[in-house]
């Protein structure tokens, strides 16, 4: 299989950045898209809507289903996707994009910052999994695909930032986890990192200046789309780092992610080299 056309996708944190780069790469294949994010009123720091997102994913030749979630809240995670089902008739693809990021020492995480970092990035990624799970079943190649990275236990990296990295690696192990639970279902379950920095607004946002040194999202999307039109049996259990699945797909030409041509891109976190 090598495109997603007439799969549906639901795609969490979908209303920007990595999200949407996915959702849009998959739209042009022409797939069914259910934008689920918290956003739906413009934010000047950070644009971008599910419905600004559903326009243009519709313009790209796909389909979209935008619907206001909090992946914290079971209850809105379930309904979501019963709309999701009711609207497309099933879901083929889980993609678990919606992360917090507080990137800093123990001293320096305030208790509110851990508990959201937590619940979005550990018990959402849970939730999303656990409502599509039971549609995941039944589709013909079904995959869950989590935006977190390959598991290092250097220690550098939790001396850096001990909750954010905990719960990065949280959604790690729980993808890791679905991948053998359901392998002899047929349910892939894989993650995808970035090996450098990725420019989105969230980064902007947190570090103005650092999108200089770093790729578009399309890289993502590109990555994220030679995974999901994998077959389902053959490829899961495993942790991706975008620039190593694009090599090993015959991709050469890496300038054209580059966000400043001739810049020196910087690692992303998680990542030795």
């Amino acid at each position: 299989m090598t495109t997603l056309r007439d799969k549906t996708l639901f795609i969490t944190g979908a209303s920007r950045g990595i999200g949407k780069a996915i959702a849009l790469r998959a739209a042009g294949d022409g797939a069914r898209i259910v934008v689920a994010a918290k956003t739906a009123e413009q934010d000047p720091r950070l644009p971008g809507t599910i419905h600004t997102a559903a326009s243009e994913i519709e313009a790209a030749g796909g389909e979209a289903l935008p619907l206001v979630v909090d992946v914290r809240d079971d209850a809105k995670v379930h309904d979501a996707v019963a709309r999701a089902v009711e609207r497309f008739g099933g879901i083929d693809i889980l993609v678990n994009n919606a992360s917090a990021i507080h990137p800093r020492g123990i001293l320096d995480t305030p208790a509110k910052r851990y508990d959201l970092m937590m619940d979005i990035n550990v018990r959402g990624s849970f939730l999303c999994a656990q409502a599509c799970l039971p549609h995941l079943l039944n589709a013909a190649n079904p995959h869950v695909l989590t935006l977190s990275p390959p598991i290092d236990m250097n220690p550098r990296w939790f001396g850096k930032h001990a909750a954010y990295t905990t719960s990065k690696y949280a959604m790690s192990l729980i993808a890791l986890g679905i991948a053998e639970e359901f392998r002899a279902k047929r349910v892939a379950s894989n993650t995808l990192w970035p090996r450098t920095l990725i420019a989105t607004s969230a980064l902007n946002l947190a570090a103005p200046g650092l999108a200089e040194k770093a790729r578009a999202p399309d890289i993502m999307a590109d990555a994220a789309h030679w995974i999901l039109t994998q077959d389902s049996r053959q490829v899961t259990g495993r942790s991706f780092l975008d620039e190593e699945v694009l090599r090993a797909a015959g991709v050469v030409d890496f300038d054209r992610y580059q966000f400043t041509p001739d810049a020196e891109l910087e690692l992303d976190y998680f990542v030795e080299r």
